[in-house]
């Protein structure tokens, strides 16, 4: 395979073997298809050059199955074009709910199994969803993404195993009242009246009401579309519930939500740094979100190996070289042998990570 300087490399091209720093890390693993990010992580590591595999170049055992698919696709992780079909079957799902017109439960809930089927490759603090070229709502992608989050956090909290994939369901459809949210409202670029803000709450009731008259519906799914704001104190809405009276998947998709929607870019603020956003969440577990789940959702993001490779909010790249398991979203991290520990230097905390 050639091997190309960093110069000459371009998006789409396939790393024909492993990429390592200097310190004989792993930066990028071989067979991996480069983005536009990874092409920005090379540079910042210097490396001079990489052996890749590029269509054009000759090359033996060719996978003429593959001839006819365009770079973007070619590019694509099973993982990736899965997500893209879930969110494709949710906006039009979506789309026609509305009088005489069922949601197609089924068909849903067989796409779901679908996506699930690689779960074992998403990371929740390092997955990007794929780019479809600016087809996507929003709030359909959160869906996707809550719906695999609450699976994972559902699993690591031992729901029952025949429940996780209610549990990601509950996540998929949690939002489904926003269908019911005048237009006018809910696409407002400019912050929300009172009054609109009231009736954006009432996509929860809305939600309800759409999943309850759904036969064989878990009735947890139901009440996770209801309850995904409420909060333990009661201090949440629509019916201020405390506690117990909190369905179970609501408060995982609560998390799950509250992740998403905080490490997601939208009009009227940027994208926070996923490690703040688990400090965030565990501020806020005290009074507001199960404590239990929260927990054990930080344990269980953050349970990284030495070694691994980080960005810093000051756009230095370090490695992880030790975590306390008290402060797990502060590690000590090493930047060309200086150790920084961001127990310590609250002003400096993980932006990105690069590699597990």
């Amino acid at each position: 395979m050639p091997v190309l300087p960093i110069s000459q490399v371009q998006v789409g091209d396939q790393l024909a073997s492993d990429v390592q720093t200097a310190l004989g890390s792993l930066l990028l693993q071989g067979g991996r298809t480069l983005t536009a990010r990874d092409l920005d992580i090379l540079q910042a590591f210097l490396i001079p050059s990489v052996d890749i595999r590029r269509s054009g170049f000759a090359e033996t055992n060719v996978d003429e199955s593959r001839e006819d698919e365009s770079p973007a696709e070619a590019s694509l992780t099973p993982l990736h074009q899965k997500f893209l079909n879930m969110e494709k079957l949710l906006k039009s799902a979506f789309m026609n709910v509305g009088p005489g017109q069922k949601l197609p439960i089924l068909e849903i809930r067989n796409e779901l199994r679908v996506l699930l089927e690689p779960i074992d490759d998403y990371n929740v603090l390092m997955f990007t969803p794929p780019n479809d070229g600016g087809a996507s709502e929003r709030w359909i992608r959160q869906s996707v993404l809550t719906a695999l989050t609450s699976y994972q956090l559902a699993r690591w909290c031992k729901f029952p195993e025949k429940e996780w994939t209610a549990v990601a369901l509950a996540g998929l459809l949690h939002d489904i009242g926003n269908v019911r949210i005048d237009p006018a409202i809910f696409r407002k670029p400019s912050p929300l009246t009172p009054e609109e803000r009231n009736e954006m709450r009432q996509h929860t009731v809305y939600g309800f009401k759409l999943l309850n008259s759904v036969p064989s519906l878990n009735q947890g799914v139901a009440l996770a579309a209801l309850q995904h704001h409420e909060r333990v104190d009661g201090s949440g809405y629509p019916m201020k519930v405390k506690g117990e009276k909190i369905h179970p998947y609501a408060k995982i998709v609560a998390i799950a939500d509250m992740y998403h929607a905080m490490t997601s870019n939208r009009h009227h603020r940027k994208a926070e740094s996923p490690y703040l956003v688990l400090e965030e969440l565990q501020s806020e577990a005290f009074g507001k979100l199960d404590p239990m789940y929260v927990q054990t959702f930080i344990d269980r993001t953050t349970q990284f190996h030495n070694g691994m490779l980080v960005q810093l909010n000051d756009n230095r790249v370090g490695e992880i070289v030790f975590t306390d398991r008290s402060h797990p979203t502060r590690p000590m991290v090493s930047v060309y042998g200086e150790i920084i520990n961001l127990t310590k230097r609250r002003d400096i905390y993980i932006r990105s990570i690069y590699s597990i």
